[in-house]
């Protein structure tokens, strides 16, 4: 369901491609359509314990001009550091056509699936404007992708032989490909989430394989014109340093192909810039990011390709839920809610940190310690531990920031509890 909403408070003016308030006067979390007016939690302009209490929970509430300011302030970023860019939205962080709706003008698409292909084409982007990077494609996967003109990403040099086998099956004429490198160096918000490194991961092309790889596609026919690297997901300001180490080995191997007359058209540094979940986490300076590309990049005459999906994402959305449970186990305080993992598995999958704000007390201060749990019968089903809260009691409507990316999209029935329902206002 789509709302217009009320205006809602202006922000600070942005600073270090950030608009988060930079003073102690506001919550650390507040920015434009998000702050706390006269104690109480409002998005884009409506009181959120108001929205709850005539919608129901759970409930996702989404201020759609959230995703359009975010991709300004990162296409602004690129444009300043004289990027020839393409930026794309990974379109697996939130699928939902109100969304869409939202960036299809500004942004091409990530996708990793033909099911992502389709849902991009109805949604009204040409195939000319999506990227497919993908991990173990079929056979059925190739049929759909190959037919549609978009462009593919292989990340194993089994995935380009199987590509120019099912070219001839299906009698298609050969087409151009980008390749995964991995650059065993990688950045994430915690080292499950660095997509490559030390550990040996399933992403993309290891430089001892490149020359493989490269013979395999010729021998397919098969023109090389991008080069892709994945560094890793939500790292923060303080991995920028590490983003960068990976990309100098990625575009260390993209000059060698040039060098020896592949078409490099196009390297994309993949998406993994977060957000910022708790007070302590320092934002990705989107200045100094666009300038660590620009550094790596320099002399090469190609775009830039940039696949955000969190970024883009993450913050444009709270979940909503009522607080059923408070009790005290073995001296610790449990706040039970009436949501599980099955509806935000950022804690449960990926370790992310919650920051959850009480609705009716939005800035009031965090007085106990409590663990933050929800209603899937396992007991990984958390959303935080000894966390510090303000006091809260059964019936309270709390909100859990950064709901907007990984996790409507990544919703189940397990336990046979329901999808939440969504709400997206205009502001």
């Amino acid at each position: 369901m789509t709302l217009d909403a009320a205006p809602a408070n202006p922000g600070a003016p942005a600073v270090g491609g950030s608009d988060r308030r930079p003073d102690e006067r506001h919550p650390w979390w507040s920015r434009p359509g998000l702050a706390a007016v006269a104690g109480r939690l409002e998005i884009a302009g409506r009181d959120a314990e108001g929205l709850a209490r005539e919608h129901g929970t759970p409930l996702f509430i989404y201020d759609r001009r959230r995703f359009r300011d975010n991709a300004e302030r990162l296409i602004a970023a690129l444009d300043a550091a004289g990027l020839r860019h393409r930026v794309r939205f990974a379109l697996k962080s939130n699928p939902d056509p109100e969304v869409l709706a939202v960036l299809r003008p500004l942004v091409g698409i990530d996708a990793c699936s033909p099911g992502e292909v389709l849902r991009a084409l109805d949604c009204g982007w040409t195939a000319a404007e999506i990227s497919v990077t993908a991990t173990n494609l079929s056979d059925r996967d190739l049929d759909v992708l190959l037919g549609h003109a978009v462009h593919i990403n292989l990340d194993a040099i089994s995935q380009v032989d199987r590509l120019g086998r099912r070219l001839t099956a299906l009698g298609l004429p050969r087409r151009s490909i980008g390749l995964r490198i991995n650059p065993e160096a990688g950045a994430g918000y915690n080292e499950k989430l660095a997509y490559s490194g030390e550990r040996p991961t399933k992403f993309g092309i290891y430089a001892d394989r490149v020359d493989e790889a490269v013979a395999t596609a010729a021998r397919h026919r098969l023109p090389i014109d991008t080069v892709h690297v994945h560094a890793g997901s939500g790292w923060l300001g303080d991995g920028l340093g590490s983003f960068e180490a990976a990309l100098e080995r990625v575009v260390a191997v993209t000059r060698r192909l040039i060098a020896e007359g592949h078409p490099i058209i196009e390297l994309n540094v993949g998406g993994g810039l977060g957000v910022p979940a708790r007070a302590d986490e320092q934002a990705v300076d989107l200045d100094a990011y666009a300038a660590a590309i620009a550094r790596q990049v320099a002399g090469l005459d190609l775009a830039v390709g940039c696949e955000p999906g969190d970024y883009l994402a993450k913050d444009t959305a709270i979940l909503l839920a009522e607080v059923v449970t408070v009790e005290e186990r073995a001296g610790t305080e449990f706040v039970g809610l009436d949501i599980g993992w099955n509806v935000n598995c950022s804690y449960f999958i990926y370790k992310y940190a919650q920051e959850l704000v009480v609705c009716g007390a939005a800035d009031a201060p965090r007085s106990r310690r409590v663990t933050i749990a929800g209603h899937i019968n396992e007991a990984g089903d958390l959303f935080a531990e000894d966390y510090p809260m303000t006091a809260v009691d059964e019936g309270d409507i709390v909100a859990l920031l950064n709901a907007g990316g990984y996790h409507q999209a990544m919703s189940s029935t397990h336990c046979l509890r329901p999808h939440a329902e969504a709400l997206f206002l205009d502001r």
